[in-house]
């Protein structure tokens, strides 16, 4: 019996068997709860046919989720509870004492504190005992059926196997509300003819591209859904009780009796988080299908994942998504619906990013600035690019990078944002449409309700802080006041976060700090260098060394990141899982984003700002003073960090990690073992699936895989202007990465609860956001970061004749070599061979003859003026744009707006007949005899549930 999600206490005749009030001198009676017999089952349980997946040893009731413990000593050892425990430590003490006062050699060598730890280990053992006892207890109270395996082939673990019999499925998914399919189907139309043959036609044309897993046409009829009710059991096709509830569902109706489930004579209450927690099991799961791979592996739907979907050979085509959802949930089928639609819509992103790409390379040799600074005609002396260390030098030795940056930074890159960023709403667009058509697909547009039920139960790390409150406030609080955890309770743990997040931040701040002094410093020791090839490379050396340091830091930091995210947050204690999601998911995004951002925003909008002008430069520390851009902008220094860092987080951390960790704990596992791999192979024929699956890795959810791709969307939208090749590298990421999780998930995990859902939650927002945020970042990098702007400014209000001819020598001003401060002058003034009178610098400053030599000149105002009109309007066009194209496309396709109605149309006829049916019923027993047996349709069967 349930009463307020607490259950009525064990008897005392099972009490007694814990404190070992036995008949055999205190051996336990556990042994008689190992298993239910068989004839205790209900007829229809007995003879619904044959069982589907692993089963208890009596062959018939299926293992629909497994709970582990550790073993620590054989059945036949007797228990020890905590009273006795104390008593015989004290006893053991006392004998000690006694046998050294009287002189007598004690019997053994043991030393009495050794023997007191072991007392106090054997105390905290049996108190998980007890925990394990009364938790189990109370899930047969509730219904399920246990059975124990101690006597495995894995020593130390000891499984708990749950059946969940008929009764309990029914009850379990009234309570849920879990809508499951009726007996009443209905014809499901595509739309208009018209639309139903270009539909069809494209299925025929994509026919190879889908597994082998669904029906070849799309499905005609649906059948009707409704929510669980045992009052309206004749509604459903029970036709085949085994199968009406899938492998998902049986697993998720358990784990929820699980979570409502609480031991309440400890100290504390406690659920099952919290007894995974306190190590009274170590691990809960429910059990995979059956075998991958190998020549008895039975057909199964985690096989046919296997082989149409985790397999490398069919990365071209679609995912299996319906039966994803129907092996793992709705939760993880929208992760992978998301992560298919994502990488489907890259492809057009790719191909224009490569388009503009391959532009600039048409036209790298009639860009005429390019040209000018790789003529040697024009002889420009430019100035020192540090202090003393560094000499004079000619424009020209700049001709391969300024190449190289029209590559990035040319008129198609405008146009490449402006794509890019209605790109991110057609995105966002199609994945919610799509996203509809998955809830009526999946049965859930009637989900609000549901989670509105269910979101108020609250976490065991919760319920334990609100008990422990209670003990120590019980003489503040009268009895029956209850006790929460108010946000006054909770602001210290709010305010450390904040100021920990902070102090992170700053971390970051800090790293990117190091590496300016990095490259300043090494620019520098490489200009005084003797080694004529470290001084030809320099900007290169330099670039990509910095470059590499700031993705193992960024690799590093990530980690650290993200241990301290959900530190914070089980600081905080949520009081809902979902609430310590959301929370746990901010914390690690503002994190992680500013760990991989701060190099890119520094080298995109901080770089070469605040330097100055020769003779009055900025310094850093010291004689070090701030970076400089490069003749032709930090755009090139940006895109190489952009590619080092994406291609490197991709390769290293998304991809290289997640396949070798399991492959170098698997090696590990074999180096412990003593068995060869023939023998290994030959031992784990011989388990069966609950330890097979034992000896997979936890699932621990879908916030990392989530992260992976967020960031990258990042990469692809905030700074796409520098960097057009970002989506094609993404696209080829993301179908390595699909198949990578897939053969995790199929392989290498256990198998997840299955969560229902409706919606990526959080993560739709932190989408929108940042496809917001990319127009104004691309805005500014084009304005400010590229020569867009100064090029156009040139062309159209200062060029003699409209062309870009003396655009170079338009971006430089003079500088007269007398006016270097003391100690700033080159060591070696006639490195070029001849003695420099006057070098030049990129900036807008007024000439040496002018009467302000050295100030800021008109075009620079005139220039910067231009760049923040082009912000605004940039901004504007493209928002209103997007914001266009988002009231143009329905989130909801029309042709699924129609099936919903229509499912509501015809579940309301159907309730309608039904009461019909009942009042004919009431009227054909009123005007029956007295004396005339009552009849009853057959549709009102009695239920078994």
């Amino acid at each position: 019996m349930r009463r307020n999600d607490y259950y009525i206490p064990v008897s005392g005749e099972e009490k007694a068997a814990d404190f070992g009030n036995t008949k055999d001198g205190g051996v336990s009676q556990y042994s008689k709860y190992d298993s239910i017999p068989l004839n205790s089952l209900k007829s229809d349980e007995a003879a619904s046919g044959p069982k589907q997946g692993p089963t208890f040893q009596d062959g018939q009731r299926r293992v629909d989720y497994v709970l582990t413990y550790h073993v620590q000593k054989p059945q036949s050892v007797c228990r020890k509870t905590s009273r006795f425990a104390d008593y015989h430590i004290l006893r053991s003490l006392r004998r000690s004492l006694s046998m050294m006062r009287s002189g007598d050699t004690p019997p053994s060598k043991e030393d009495p504190e050794i023997a007191a730890h072991k007392h106090r280990l054997d105390y905290h053992e049996d108190d998980k005992r007890f925990r394990q006892t009364e938790f189990e207890d109370n899930l047969r109270e509730m219904g399920l059926e246990l059975e124990k395996d101690e006597g495995n082939k894995i020593p130390g673990i000891g499984f708990l196997k749950i059946h969940a019999p008929w009764n309990v499925l029914c009850r379990e998914a009234e309570f849920m509300k879990l809508k499951l399919p009726t007996k009443k189907v209905y014809e499901v139309k595509q739309g208009s003819n018209v639309v139903e043959r270009i539909n069809l036609f494209i299925h025929k044309v994509t026919a190879p591209l889908h597994p082998k897993v669904e029906p070849n046409r799309p499905q005609n009829v649906k059948h009707l859904s409704h929510p669980f009710s045992r009052e309206k059991q004749h509604l459903f096709d029970l036709s085949d009780r085994e199968s009406f509830f899938d492998s998902k569902t049986r697993a998720s109706i358990v784990y929820e009796v699980l979570k409502r489930t609480r031991c309440t004579k400890a100290k504390y209450t406690m659920g099952i988080t919290s007894l995974l927690g306190n190590g009274v099991y170590t691990a809960a799961y429910p059990l995979h299908d059956g075998d991958v791979d190998g020549m008895g592996a039975e057909a199964n739907d985690r096989k046919i994942l296997y082989e149409e979907w985790a397999s490398y050979s069919v990365f071209y085509k679609y995912q299996p998504i319906g039966l994803i959802r129907k092996y793992f949930g709705e939760k993880i089928g929208l992760y992978f619906a998301w992560l298919g639609v994502y990488t489907q819509m890259l492809i057009p992103a790719a191909i224009v990013g490569v388009i503009v790409f391959l532009y600039g390379c048409a036209t790298v040799d009639n860009d005429i600035p390019s040209m000018e600074i790789c003529d040697p005609r024009n002889n420009i002396t430019m100035c020192p690019l540090c202090d003393r260390a560094c000499s004079y030098w000619k424009l020209k030795t700049a001709c391969g990078t300024a190449r190289a940056s029209h590559l990035f930074d040319n008129p198609a890159t405008v146009f490449f944002s402006i794509f890019m960023a209605l790109w991110a709403t057609m995105f966002m667009e199609h994945w919610k449409r799509r996203q509809m058509r998955l809830n009526y697909i999946w049965d859930l547009t009637g989900f609000e309700e549901e989670e509105q039920a269910h979101k108020d139960h609250h976490r065991a790390e919760y319920e334990i802080q609100v008990m422990q409150k209670t003990l120590k406030k019980q003489d503040m609080y009268p009895k029956d006041k209850k006790v929460k955890l108010t946000c006054t309770d909770r602001a210290p743990a709010y305010m450390m976060g904040l100021f920990l997040m902070l102090f992170m931040i700053g971390v970051t701040f800090a790293v990117v700090f190091g590496v300016i002094l990095y490259r300043i410093s090494i620019k520098a020791a490489l200009h005084m260098s003797s080694n004529p090839t470290a001084r030809s490379n320099i900007r290169a050396t330099v670039k990509g060394t910095a470059a590499v340091i700031n993705l193992v830091i960024i690799i590093i930091m990530d980690e650290v990141y993200g241990a301290v995210a959900r530190w914070l947050t089980v600081l905080e204690v949520p009081k809902t899982d979902k609430s310590f999601e959301e929370r746990l998911i901010i914390k690690t995004f503002v994190l992680k984003f500013a760990n991989a951002f701060s190099p890119i925003v520094y080298l995109a909008f901080f770089r070469g700002r605040m330097v100055g002008r020769p003779g009055d430069y900025v310094y850093v520390i010291g004689s070090y003073r701030m970076e400089e851009c490069a003749h032709a902008g930090c755009l090139m220094e940006l895109c190489i960090q952009l590619c080092i860092t994406m291609l490197g987080k991709q390769l290293i951390q998304n991809n290289l990690f997640e396949i070798g960790i399991p492959k170098i704990k698997k090696l590990i596992r074999r180096r412990k073992s003593e068995m060869d791999s023939q023998q290994q192979e030959d031992y784990n024929m011989t388990l069966q699936r609950h330890e097979k699956d034992h000896f997979l890795g936890p699932f621990v959810g879908l916030s990392p895989e989530y992260m992976e791709m967020i960031i990258q969307f990042g990469m692809v939208t905030l700074f796409v202007a520098s960097f057009p090749l970002a989506p094609l590298f993404a696209l080829l990421n993301n179908i390595i990465e699909i198949r990578l999780d897939a053969k995790k998930f199929v392989t290498e995990v256990r198998r997840p609860i299955a969560a229902r859902a409706k919606d990526i939650g959080i993560w739709y927002n932190l989408l929108r956001g940042l496809s917001k945020v990319a127009v104004i970042v691309n805005a500014f990098v084009i304005s400010f970061t590229s020569d867009f702007i100064p090029r156009l400014v040139y062309q159209y209000m200062y060029s003699p004749d409209g062309s870009m001819h003396g655009f170079v020598n338009h971006t430089l001003s003079y500088f007269n070599v007398s006016d270097f401060k003391p100690g700033t002058a080159p060591l070696q003034p006639m490195h070029l061979g001849y003695e420099v009178q006057i070098c030049r610098y990129k900036d807008y400053r007024e000439t040496l003859w002018s009467n302000t030599p050295y100030d800021l000149s008109k075009e620079f105002w005139a220039i910067l003026a231009c760049r923040l009109a082009f912000v605004i309007v940039f901004q504007n066009v493209v928002m209103l744009m997007s914001d266009f194209v988002d009231w143009l496309i329905p989130d909801i396709p029309k042709d699924i707006s129609l099936q919903i109605h229509k499912e509501k149309i015809l579940m309301v006829e159907l309730f309608m007949k039904e009461e019909e049916g009942k009042k004919l019923l009431r009227d054909n027993h009123t005007n029956q005899s007295p004396f005339q047996p009552r009849s009853r349709p057959a549709s009102h069967t009695p239920s078994n549930c």
